[in-house]
């Protein structure tokens, strides 16, 4: 029997605790059980969390001593130091070849045992950036679900920790039982990490003397970029100088990220066929517009569809 150990600390996020003892320590008839799961604090007894009750952990450090993965589920707030008796822990156990696996914020403990130097890693689309400005050293991944090298593993927020959870599960005992266990919590049964976060995207600046919100307005038309700078009188060059200083990105990249974002929305929110999508979004047809997207997004726009159709929009 696999024994998964979470760590917890105070305060605790009962959502990403409890992604892993869904995955892992839940029983379910007709689901065989591959794994054993515990909980264990740098001191046992009451254990705030972020639900208002506290948790009544028995075990100690020690208990990570037999883990097989030792899972991270929270590290709030981020910038509390990694005790030296934890951080010596989490190495032993590493040491002896059992898996360190973080969900959402977890990722700033691990990263403070300098595991994940050198690698890469991912977070909460939120602390990506204070991730990689804290530790230089690791290349964040701030657009993915989440990330697994085999002996670390790190996710994105809490949702993503199920993904990770599950993918985990696909590793250890395959695509059959892991598509099981997903039925029976009524989750789609596979989401790649190479996905991008979902994350809503920011609303238009008017930084460009309201430019982006004349092209949100007509994202349905084969506008170009010379369109755009013909609208505010301007050279395709001092356009591009100008996207470049205002939003770090060229005008070319930014309206092909928002022809993707609304793709987005419509597959969220209607039942419009891929290629009426398409022509609504200015990508002018199916071929063009899946290209796109799985460049982009990391997955097909059926597949996109299948795992966040809003329900009777």
């Amino acid at each position: 029997m696999h024994r998964v150990v979470a760590l917890v600390r105070p305060v605790q996020s009962t959502f990403e605790l409890g992604c892993g003892a869904e995955v892992f320590g839940t029983p379910r008839a007709g689901v065989p059980q591959y794994y054993e799961f515990e909980v264990c604090a740098e001191r046992p007894g009451p254990v705030p969390t972020t639900a208002g009750y506290a948790l009544n952990v028995t075990r100690d450090l020690s208990a990570l001593d037999t883990a097989d993965t030792v899972l991270i589920p929270g590290w709030l707030p981020v910038e509390t130091p990694l005790p030296p008796a934890v951080r010596r822990a989490l190495l032993r156990a590493h040491a002896r070849g059992a898996r360190l696996v973080t969900i959402c914020s977890g990722v700033f403990a691990l990263a403070r045992t300098g595991l994940l130097d050198g690698r890469s890693a991912t977070t909460h689309w939120a602390r990506a950036a204070q991730l990689e400005w804290e530790f230089p050293a690791i290349r964040v991944e701030p657009d993915v679900l989440y990330v697994d090298h085999g002996d670390v593993a790190t996710s994105a927020g809490a949702g993503a920790g199920i993904d990770l959870c599950l993918h985990l599960v696909r590793k250890d005992h395959g695509p059959a039982h892991a598509a099981l266990l997903a039925r029976h919590m009524v989750l789609p049964p596979h989401r790649e990490g190479g996905q991008i976060q979902f994350a809503p995207p920011p609303p238009p600046s008017d930084a460009l003397d309201g430019l982006l919100e004349w092209v949100e307005a007509r994202l349905d038309k084969p506008l170009t970029v010379e369109d755009m700078a013909a609208h505010l009188r301007v050279s395709p060059r001092t356009l591009a100088r100008r996207f470049a200083d205002q939003l770090g990105t060229s005008p070319g990249a930014w309206l092909l990220a928002r022809r993707v974002a609304e793709a987005r929305n419509l597959l969220e929110q209607t039942d419009l066929p891929v290629d009426a999508i398409a022509v609504r979004v200015g990508l002018a047809s199916a071929v063009n517009l899946r290209r796109r997207f799985r460049d982009r997004v990391g997955t097909t726009p059926g597949a996109y569809r299948r795992a966040f159709r809003t329900p009777g929009p």
